[in-house]
């Protein structure tokens, strides 16, 4: 192929020439969401960075099986093998069945993955739907001789793999100094070290989400799910793996032990692993207060947001950072970022009028410096992309010829009809189908940006009422917009509203 990419191998912590193993064919399996709350940047960033992969490995013509699991079972409050499963949580909390939840929640999440344009994978499979398959592979690491039982559940014994194996490759960690600064946990005492985690958890009563085992009635542990459904849909060997940095340990760190343990090899030759995102340089979270789902942005309704972003505003945002760097929210960043997509889609825009063959402005080429950059932007574009899929620099070298292009528009320069073909070409390619970037309805756009304005004099009218004592006025706006299908939440920070749809 004339060009193969170079990737960041997390495990062999350097780039290294994409060979996969059954070329030009790639297993790519990606650690998807768990999926009990509303999609937010957190989300976002992984499926952005792992559908740029996509979409480049399938323009270089690669053969690409893509796997995104759903997480629906076995992800606890806390990672220490103790505690309630979050979905199961959220069921008990709002009298839902945890399917419910899962499926409530897993709407909005693709909902969001379309409109930021994320195209879909080839399989996105359940962890619920795949228990058969789960309990088969405790079985086998069981058979190996890696894992034991324990009063009704199932663990891998972390301390015995090590001695033939490395536990802690991906993530560098020693096993001794684990050993030694790993505190016991209450309720852990049925493991036989504290670094042990747990295959197969026998269920408490209350626990609603089980299933029948040779060992108890329970469910799967969260590491599982993606060793068992990556090496049904994958193989015993395939190529890439990808997630979040988060994940690196212990859940991909205890896949590869699951892995190995059940077969004697790898399975995965190259670990991909997107940075966080930050807002104003602390991690986000719920309880610094500075947490913002997708609809929110894209709404403006959060106090920390001057305004709305659109979808592709955000994809844009996040394209503008390197996949392996830290990228930290701030509506300066945003209004930079919806700034330089409009000045590359209004470049596309013009490139596809001037792409006629009867426009005025092709012309005989009389710059030799305009042309030599015509020439070698493809060039260029492919050279970044191939290197560890270096997106920042892509949109700047789209970027340098934006200037070209206006001023052919303007009837400053002239450029030849191949050339003005090949800009439009480029554009095309590494624009729209690569990074994923799309025009935007524009009357959308601005039906919210009314609907935010109005709604935004709306509540000071309402915050005003309130501060005058007028209960009454305040009451009657609240209940008119929920006619209208908008809801109004009072919070110690002022009001928020919410359209439902």
């Amino acid at each position: 192929m004339e060009n193969q990419l170079s990737i960041y191998n997390t495990l062999s912590r350097k780039k290294e020439l994409f060979e996969p193993i059954h070329s030009p064919r790639v297993g790519l399996y990606v650690c998807g969401p768990t999926v009990y709350g509303d999609p937010h940047l957190g989300h976002a960033r992984p499926a952005i960075t792992f559908d740029i992969l996509f979409r480049y490995l399938t323009h270089l013509e690669y053969k690409v099986r893509y796997v995104r699991n759903i997480t629906d079972v076995g992800h606890l409050v806390n990672d220490a093998d103790s505690g309630e499963d979050k979905i199961a949580k959220k069921a008990r909390l709002e009298d839902l069945e945890p399917m419910e939840v899962v499926q409530y929640y897993l709407n909005r999440y693709h909902k969001a993955m379309d409109a930021l344009n994320v195209l879909p994978p080839g399989i996105e499979p359940h962890a619920s739907g795949h228990i058969i398959e789960q309990i088969q592979l405790v079985k086998d690491i069981l058979d190996k001789g890696y894992a034991y039982e324990s009063e009704g559940s199932v663990y891998f014994d972390v301390e015995k793999y090590n001695g033939k194996y490395h536990y802690g490759l991906l993530s560098g960690r020693n096993i001794e100094d684990m050993l030694n600064t790993t505190r016991e946990l209450e309720g852990q005492e049925e493991k036989r070290n504290a670094i042990d985690f747990a295959l197969w958890k026998k269920a408490a009563p209350e626990h609603i989400m089980r299933w029948p085992s040779p060992w108890s009635d329970g469910f799967p542990g969260w590491h599982l799910e993606c060793t068992a459904m990556s090496k049904k849909y994958l193989g015993e060997e395939f190529d890439i793996h990808g997630g979040g940095m988060d994940l690196i340990f212990p859940h991909h760190e205890c896949e590869i032990a699951q892995s190995v343990a059940s077969t004697g090899k790898p399975a995965v030759k190259y670990w991909m692993h997107n940075n966080m995102i930050t807002v104003n340089g602390q991690k986000m979270g719920k309880s610094l207060g500075n947490f913002i789902n997708l609809e929110e942005f894209f709404t403006g309704n959060h106090r920390l947001l001057t305004q709305a972003y659109s979808a592709m505003t955000i994809r844009f945002f996040i394209l503008q950072a390197h996949y392996r760097s830290t990228v930290d929210f701030s509506n300066e960043a945003l209004q930079a970022s919806e700034k330089g997509l409009s000045r590359l889609m209004d470049a596309y825009d013009k490139l596809k009028k001037m792409h006629d063959p009867d426009n005025r402005q092709i012309g005989p080429s009389e710059n030799s410096t305009v042309t030599e950059k015509i020439k070698g932007l493809r060039d260029k574009c492919y050279a970044v992309m191939n290197d560890d899929l270096n997106t920042p620099k892509l949109i700047a070298n789209l970027s340098e010829v934006v200037s070209v292009i206006n001023s052919v528009w303007d009837e400053k320069e002239r450029i030849s009809g191949e050339e003005s073909g090949e800009l439009y070409d480029t554009f095309k390619i590494f624009l729209i189908d690569i990074l994923g970037l799309k025009e935007e309805d524009q009357s959308t756009k601005e039906n919210d940006d009314t609907l935010n304005n109005v709604m935004d004099f709306l509540l000071k009218m309402r915050q005003k009422a309130k501060e005058d004592k007028d209960w009454d006025k305040a009451d009657w706006i609240r209940k008119q917009l929920a006619e209208y299908g908008i809801e109004i939440k009072d919070t110690k920070d002022g009001s928020n509203w919410k359209l439902n749809k």
